[in-house]
């Protein structure tokens, strides 16, 4: 794999970190910024709407310019909005800079998801989404944790710093080393006709079960920790080993989908789906049970990333009309999903801590119906690039 892949890679991880740290941190932010934990967790929020928004937002307005240069932009914005809220004590513009970074974050991956494809031959594209989704993949395993450590010690502020740190060796490394444009074509077609792909039946489906399976697996997420403390009744310092299991299996996942997703992505589709369902019951059923709740953890870790990150590759396979927008209509579908899985989620708690599990359940086995419904495009036909 190309060494811009790896760049690419590293800005990712700190974007990921910055998504997912504020599970971590929001008690001592609240209190610094003198709001109620519930108030600062609307920051969360502001980051997901941002996401979903700003992914065709940002890809339509970077699609004429190098993607060298729109990638560098939208890494130094997402690094200036963690250094003004690193040193902001407004709560309000605090929420402005999350919004700002998720507008940054998502057209940073809406152009690097097609830049990282356009930088390997045709058929090696899921090795490379591969590589770029490792940088999430290891952020929910290192960058997380090691974010919550770092805000324990020396307050939430220095997590903030650090994630602008982690972006400036990712801007230089885009800088010397991503080719000022990508690909063979120097002009994509007009936008509307980009925009026109989004009435395919089979592209949009497969978005479709991109959100859905996004959603199953946030909804999940987000919600560990009640299943850790409560129905299995380990205490708090499992909470960590828990997520870092999690995020073991995402990285496995993501592994699985780029050998899988370019050759034999049926296959992965097919078994993975009711595999995921079925182990989102399961752990919704022995999760009283700490060895069974540690193992199924990790298994569904994988199950959701190797089957998410098939379903990535295939939005960009399905989109290939629109070669500068397909990343964004991949980057808007997951994050579709990730807003909706843990509002969706959230009103089970009242069930019980295993609710959210069983919801993850639900979404999975809607996927599958979805996944099985007739649609007018021919099977396993990829449009021309053109």
């Amino acid at each position: 794999m190309p060494l811009p892949l790896y760049l690419l890679a590293l800005a990712v991880f700190a974007m990921g970190t910055s998504e997912f740290m504020l599970a971590g941190l929001l008690p001592d932010l609240a209190a610094d910024l003198d709001v109620t934990v519930g108030t600062a967790g609307t920051l969360t929020s502001a980051f997901a709407v941002g996401m979903v928004v700003g992914a065709p937002l940002m890809a339509a307005l970077a699609r004429d310019r190098p993607g060298r240069l729109g990638l560098l932009g939208f890494v130094l914005a997402f690094l200036a909005a963690h250094v003004v809220g690193a040193t902001t004590s407004s709560f309000p513009v605090l929420v402005v800079t999350r919004m700002v970074a998720a507008l940054a974050n998502a057209g940073f991956l809406a152009v690097a998801l097609t830049t990282a494809t356009a930088l390997v031959p045709p058929d090696r594209k899921g090795r490379a989404l591969a590589v770029l989704l490792s940088g999430t993949t290891v952020a929910t395993i290192a960058g997380v944790p090691g974010g919550a450590v770092l805000g324990a010690l020396l307050g939430w502020r220095a997590t903030f710093w650090a994630v602008a740190a982690l972006c400036l060796p990712a801007a230089l490394g885009i800088l010397r080393t991503v080719p000022p444009r990508t690909g063979e074509r120097t002009a994509g077609p007009p936008l509307r006709q980009e925009v026109a792909q989004l009435r395919r039946p089979r592209l949009v489906r497969v978005m479709v079960l991109g959100a859905l399976v996004n959603a199953a697996t946030f909804a999940a997420f987000t919600f560990l920790a009640p299943v850790v403390t409560g129905t299995a009744g380990l205490g708090e310092l499992w909470i960590p080993v828990v997520l870092v299991l999690f995020g073991v299996g995402s990285f496995l996942g993501v592994t699985i989908a780029g050998r899988a997703a370019d050759r034999r992505p049926g296959p992965v589709v097919a078994v993975g789906g009711p595999l995921l369902a079925v182990g989102w019951v399961a752990l919704a059923t022995a999760a009283e049970q700490p060895a069974a709740l540690l193992v199924l953890v990790l298994a569904q870790g994988t199950l959701s990333f190797a089957l998410g990150g098939t379903l990535i590759a295939r939005v960009l396979y399905e989109g290939a009309g629109a070669p500068t927008m397909a990343g964004s209509y991949a980057t808007a579908a997951l994050n579709v999903g990730a807003t909706a899985g843990p509002l969706l989620a959230a009103t089970t708690l009242g069930a019980g801590p295993t609710g959210p599990l069983w919801t993850s359940a639900a979404l999975v086995a809607l996927a599958l119906v979805v996944s099985v419904i007739p649609v007018r495009s021919a099977p396993g036909r990829v449009p021309p690039a053109g």
